[in-house]
């Protein structure tokens, strides 16, 4: 079976030539961004939350698949990076672009919770886990990517991702799973309070 996404974003293609033109490589693949658009899709007026704008590529596939009552926040601290980002897609009433400090960000957003989660960068990932955690909704999907080795990761960065995989497994309130696709997933879900058992 071909996995190749059958359709994109419009602003796709001109986004990834600024990346291109910024020798900027750390957004998600397409198929990534498709099961974005379809996990967002699935959320009817819902929440979304990106952590990690980049250049857009992920916020443009989450705005695709969702619906005109659905909402976006979208975090980054680089704000040269995210400038190609609000150029492109500032103009969709949808999302909204915050430039700051993920962890900072976590740490002091003390709002509604989110339908789906999109954690894409070092905080709410690697750091501060259990606050971005603590930000899912009941019923709702927290999503990870880049966890498959590649050769450039630094040397402590495998063990990192170890202990990662190892907290979602064990968490009591999440249900997930791993995706050995595209650049290596994690799809956790929030069950509603005692849901389920282990």
């Amino acid at each position: 079976m071909d996995d190749t996404p059958r359709s994109a974003p419009t602003a796709l293609p001109r986004l990834r030539v600024a990346a291109s033109a910024a020798d900027f490589t750390r957004s998600c693949d397409a198929r990534t961004g498709s099961l974005l658009a379809a996990l967002a899709a699935a959320r009817p007026a819902g929440r979304v939350l990106e952590l990690g704008t980049g250049v857009g590529e992920g916020t443009a596939w989450l705005l695709s698949g969702m619906d005109r009552a659905a909402r976006l926040t979208t975090v980054e601290l680089d704000a040269g990076v995210q400038a190609t980002a609000r150029e492109e897609l500032s103009a969709d009433p949808r999302v909204t672009f915050v430039t700051a400090d993920a962890g900072h960000w976590l740490e002091e957003y003390f709002g509604d919770p989110f339908d789906l989660v999109f954690a894409d960068t070092w905080p709410g990932k690697f750091t501060h886990l259990e606050r971005a955690l603590d930000l899912v909704a009941p019923g709702g999907t927290y999503l990870i990517d880049d966890l498959t080795p590649q050769p450039d990761w630094p040397e402590s960065h495998a063990a990192a991702v170890t202990r990662l995989l190892a907290e979602l497994d064990a968490h009591p309130d999440f249900r997930s799973v791993r995706l050995a696709w595209s650049s290596g997933l994690v799809i956790a879900v929030r069950g509603a309070p005692g849901g389920h058992e282990r």
